[in-house]
Formats: C-alpha cells, structure tokens, sequence
C-alpha cells in the first residue's frame, strides 16, 4: 500500500466516538453506520431489547449530529429552513419536525431543542449530519443569528426503559428550574433546596415533561438532560462534551450495577430471567424497539425521494406559516392527498414466525383485476415483545377520497415467492404501560 493509498484509508475510515475503548471493553461487536463505527450489539440483539422493555438500557448515540443556532433571529431562521413553527417552541421544550428541499422531498428528520431564550440546538441523523448543518447555515445565512455545528464536540448517551429514572437519581445532581419544562408538583414540594431556579436531582427527573430538556449537573459534569428517546419507553438522553462522555457513562454503570436486579416473570419463558438494573445495548436493539414504538427511520421509512405527506407524517408540516423552504411543493402535495403517484405509510402484522423484511412487496386482491402490486416493506421483522410479525410499508393510498388504509384490511407480503397474509393495524405496535 502506497502513502496515498494509506492517507486514503484513513480519510475514509468511520469515526470513533469518544466511547469506543468502552465499548471494546464490553466485547461490543461493531458496525460502519452514518459513517461511524458503532457497536452493533455487546452480546445479544433480543437480551438487550428486552432489557430496554423490562429494565433499563444504556446507549452511545453519539454518531448524531448537533448544529447550534443563536441570536435574536434564531427563531425566525428556524421557521424559514424547517417544515414546522419553530417560534412557537416553548423555552426548554422540544419538538420533533422535518428539513425538506425546494421539491418536498425530506432531507431529514430532526428534533430541535430549545436550551435558551435565543438558542436552539438541532439534532439532525448521523448520516445526514454534514447536509444539514450546510443547508442550515445557507438558510439562516440572511437571518440575524449564527449556525454552529457541534457535533464532534459533544457525545450523547442515552438511558432508556422503565428503571431510568431510578438510574439516574444516582448520578443527576440538578437541573434548571424552566415552568415550561416541568410538570406540575403533586402532593407538595419534593424537589429539594438545591439553589434559586434549580431543582435537585430526583426533583427535576420526576418533574421534566416527555420533549422537554434542561440543564443539568450529572457526575459533576454540565449536560443538557432530555427527556426524549427512540425506543417507545420513557428515559432519557444527556447530551455532554465528549471529554467528559467516558467518566459520564462510568458513573451512570456504576451506580446501576449498586441497584437490586429487575425480578424475573414466573412462568413467563427464558426473555423474562432476572435482568440486571441496567444494560449496554448496542443499535440493533434499537432498531428493533423503535420499530415496535411505529418511529419512521431515515433511509428506510423516510427519504429525498418522498414528502412528510407521503409518510403519513403531514401533521410535521404546518402550511400555515406564510413562508419556509419547500412551502410551495408541499402546499401544492396536500392538495393531491389520495391521487395515484402519491403514497401512505401504513402498519401491518403478521402471524407465524416469518417476517417481512425491508424490500417485500405487498399485494392486494383487486376483485376481477386479480392481484395488485402496492408497494413495499420499508422496515420489518419478528417482534421481539409482541411474538409475532411486524411491519411498516409504503403503499398506494386506499382510494382517492380516503387514503389511509381501513385497519383491519388484510393484504399480503412477498416473501421470497410466499405470500404471507399481513392485516393492517394502528401504530405503534406496542405501547409501554403508563
């Protein structure tokens, strides 16, 4: 191999997070994902799924990208380059929206994060993390505010599950008292005296509200605590520096493994052992939970190629804003709901233990037509929680006056020539208990 060749591959090599000797150490499998290399799995996909369901799970997520905007203009730029109303964003607050081009077609889901009267941060995919941070600098470019890609300064780490809250206790020091980020105290004042403005704590996990993020102390260390996730469990994730991530994620096990186990299922078969309070869970986990949770995936559910409309997520896109990127060929879509060339994103179960994968056709019966083709499988695979297939596809839309396919329907899947029957269903597949 030549110098060049060398300087080629190291250029091209994925990156490492600031947890990659962790997650060595943890015998992780890894994978090139968004252009990182992540850990895939640390032992095996469905354990820490289920840990994820039953107890608590602990991810690095740090491959996502993070873009800072501030100033005075911050809000108005984010109106302008983003599908949903950014102003309307309340202080310490979260909303989930969409980056789109000129033609409609999505460039990315986001989740912007409002951390201060003049600043948003902006959370875009790995793998989208460059084009985004560059279509929002060309965007805000004319707006009195600064874009900041932070990425590779800061590592984010997520606990997810019903156990993560009582994790947490133990390494959360504070957080900031916002109004609008708490809920509201039940049965008297809890949160401890911790300092004007400032909740202890136990008293900002208890009280931070689902997209809601504050500023935080945990292990000593500042964070930005979100209660936000991709898994359909209540937790949460703290976006850090990434010189403080290893001592962050040290912290976070230690205090963990001092916690008594999640009790095993009697009766209830080998996935329901005893578990321990927390477990490293790698991406493949997180696949599979956020597909039971019905949450789209860029590049699978989500792509250029189709709008918010076409992905059943029109809701994202508020046409009542007079003006924003992509307005025009979105308005000009929502008028066409139903019409051939247009598409749904639909839910669909299965029976048995044959999944349809990423790929399967799905048909329909169509009467004296015979077999129609609809479209096909974006995201697929047995679940894991439920025991049986699940599914989400894009497909023709049911009729011109209504779209959305009738749950109940049932249709079928290609599957390396079976055709496995596949009933449509509400999303998500499955619901944690509240």
């Amino acid at each position: 191999m030549t110098t060049a060749d060398t300087i080629t591959a190291v250029e091209n090599a994925p990156r490492r997070t600031a947890l990659h000797v962790v997650h060595e150490a943890l015998g992780a499998s890894f994978t090139d994902f968004g252009g990182w290399d992540m850990p895939l799995r640390y032992a095996s996909d469905l354990a820490e799924h289920h840990a994820v369901r039953r107890s608590a799970g602990i991810f690095d997520l740090s491959h996502m990208g993070e873009v800072k905007v501030t100033g005075p203009g911050a809000a108005a730029a984010l109106d302008h380059a983003l599908v949903g109303t950014i102003s309307k964003v309340g202080l310490g607050r979260a909303r989930y929206t969409m980056i789109v081009a000129e033609d409609g077609g999505i460039l990315d889901d986001l989740i912007v994060y409002r951390v201060g009267d003049e600043e948003y941060l902006v959370v875009p995919n790995a793998g989208n993390r460059e084009r985004v941070a560059a279509a929002l600098a060309e965007r805000c470019a004319g707006f009195e505010c600064e874009v900041e890609e932070i990425s590779l300064r800061t590592s984010l780490i997520a606990v997810q599950g019903p156990r993560a809250e009582e994790i947490l206790r133990g390494v959360v020091e504070s957080g900031a008292a916002i109004p609008a980020a708490l809920r509201p105290v039940e049965g008297g004042d809890a949160d401890g005296d911790c300092g004007p403005d400032v909740l202890c704590g136990d008293g900002i996990l208890a009280r931070l509200r689902y997209y809601a993020a504050v500023r935080a102390t945990a292990a000593g260390h500042s964070i930005l605590l979100a209660r936000t996730g991709y898994t359909g469990e209540d937790g949460f994730e703290l976006f850090c520096g990434s010189e403080d991530a290893e001592d962050l994620w040290r912290v976070i096990t230690e205090h963990a493994a001092t916690l008594p186990p999640t009790p095993g299922e009697e009766g209830a078969g080998p996935d329901a052992a005893e578990l321990p309070a927390l477990t490293p869970c790698g991406l493949a986990a997180r696949d599979s939970l956020r597909l039971e949770a019905g949450m789209p995936l860029y590049g699978h559910e989500l792509t250029e190629g189709i709008t918010p409309f076409d992905a059943s997520l029109g809701a994202v896109v508020k046409l009542d804003k007079p003006e924003f990127v992509g307005r025009e060929a979105l308005a000009a879509r929502a008028e066409r709901e139903g019409e051939p060339g247009t598409r749904v994103l639909v839910a669909l179960t299965g029976e048995g233990r044959r999944a349809a994968r990423a790929g399967s056709t799905i048909l329909v019966e169509d009467g004296e037509a015979g077999t129609r083709e609809l479209g096909a499988v974006t995201s697929g695979l047995l679940s894991p929680t439920l025991g049986h297939p699940v599914a989400l596809a894009l497909l023709a839309p049911y009729s011109g006056d209504e779209p959305t396919w009738p749950v109940g329907t049932v249709l079928a899947a290609d599957v390396r020539g079976k055709r496995l029957p596949m009933t449509v269903v509400a999303t998500p597949f499955y619901k944690r208990a509240r």
